[in-house]
């Protein structure tokens, strides 16, 4: 969208809205699974506002703590449509936003008296900053005993780097994981998107949801702590325990698969590139079956996954081979045919014509103040409970008076003195 002229972009979504088979707002939303719960979000960037906008798609009332006047940070973030941000839009949904100046003392006051009233509170400052606004843990479990503070950061409260700076890259880097990312001959190569931020915040919301769960049966509230570093660890298979007890670090592969073979991507005869991966021994016979080389059953340098594993180059080249000499048109229909896990390599702009995913509805559209935005859809359906969009991403302190009148019961002369002050 970047690199076109983003009105004529905008100009063809809109046009094409009616036509789409995209979700849109509900204004009287079904019964959602977490109605009734009650969310404080004062995270920045993606991790935390992910985890906050996830619990508001499941129904929570996500209230969204921003710096008065500018924002969160990436209100300023490109790409920008009427001046506001896409990246925003994204993790955002289903939320409503009040401003709060609790770097003030009064501020601070207010914050306290929201956390009164709130289930869940989201963060993720440094370790640290809560504690010295006189709202860290210690204070705010008296005030609520019932409440869950769910803590996101790079390294967690407690070990040599809680106090360090972190961002998805980072962890990416710490962890291994961009080691194990790129071509067997290349460099390190960070993931395409924010894996680890994504997976931090799935954890915190499946942390979160836990921590309900165990309130509902005894009343008490607990810190929920996810971080970059533990979920940037949890995605690396088997390389943790293949390096203690054997000694061997896994390695960058490209796209090859690491554990079946053949696995790979591959390039046909119009330069698409196709990805085609054998599970096992049953689905590289079908494979055989399909290239017209039953011969390869019987050689022992393939008969076995352990075989072609050891002589992937050798198994490969003979699928490259065959690949090369035929359309992505004739190959995908004749492995689907057989079963066999494959797909065009697809691109963004591929993606969002798919029939699937418009039968799906998976691409949803946001109302904005600028035109309809269309985003990423629910990930999770719920047969009885079912997400649904409830809210856009709000422009900044959009609901302060809403917010404050009920949660807090304030009046509109308080609330008036408060924007004056740019408390709120």
């Amino acid at each position: 969208m970047n690199q076109l002229d983003p009105s004529s972009q905008k100009q063809k979504w809109t046009n094409s809205v009616n036509a789409s088979k995209t979700t849109q707002c509900q204004d009287q939303p079904t019964s959602t699974a977490l109605a009734g719960i009650k969310v404080l979000d004062l995270s920045r960037f993606i991790a935390g506002p992910h985890c906050g906008m996830l619990l508001g798609d499941l129904g929570a009332d996500v209230i969204k703590i921003e710096t008065v006047g500018k924002g969160e940070n990436t209100r300023t973030f490109s790409p920008q449509l009427d001046g506001e941000s896409i990246y925003t839009m994204v993790f955002n949904r289903n939320k409503r936003s009040l401003t709060l100046n609790f770097r003030d003392a009064e501020g601070q006051d207010i914050l306290r008296d929201l956390v009164a009233k709130a289930d869940v509170v989201i963060e993720n400052f440094v370790p640290g900053t809560l504690e010295k606004m006189g709202c860290g843990w210690e204070t705010v479990s008296k005030i609520n005993p019932r409440l869950i503070m769910t803590r996101i950061s790079g390294f967690g409260s407690t070990g040599p780097y809680s106090n360090r700076p972190c961002f998805d890259v980072v962890a990416q880097a710490m962890t291994g994981l961009m080691d194990i990312t790129g071509s067997d001959d290349g460099s390190p190569m960070m993931a395409g998107t924010f894996v680890v931020d994504y997976a931090t915040a799935l954890y915190a919301a499946v942390g979160t949801l836990a921590a309900v769960h165990h309130r509902e049966r005894t009343g008490q509230g607990q810190v929920v702590e996810a971080t970059l570093l533990s979920s940037a660890m949890s995605m690396l298979m088997t390389a943790i325990p293949d390096q203690l007890l054997f000694g061997r670090t896994m390695t960058r592969m490209g796209n090859r698969d690491r554990f079946n073979a053949p696995g790979n991507t591959f390039r046909t005869s119009e330069g698409h590139w196709i990805l085609v991966i054998t599970v096992g021994d049953e689905k590289f016979r079908e494979l055989a079956n399909c290239m017209g080389r039953l011969d390869l059953l019987d050689d022992p340098l393939f008969s076995t996954n352990a075989a072609r594993m050891k002589n992937v180059d050798a198994i490969e080249g003979i699928v490259q081979a065959w690949a090369s000499n035929r359309t992505t048109a004739e190959i995908l229909p004749l492995l689907e045919s057989r079963g066999i896990p494959c797909t065009k390599v697809a691109t963004v702009a591929d993606l969002v014509k798919d029939p699937h995913v418009i039968a799906r509805k998976q691409i949803l559209e946001l109302p904005q103040a600028s035109g309809p935005v269309p985003v990423q859809g629910f990930a999770i359906e719920l047969g009885e409970t079912p997400m649904n969009l409830r809210y856009p991403c709000p422009s900044i302190g959009e609901h302060c008076s809403e917010v404050l009148t009920e949660w807090l019961g304030l009046d509109e002369e308080r609330i008036a003195s408060l924007r004056e002050r740019r408390i709120v």
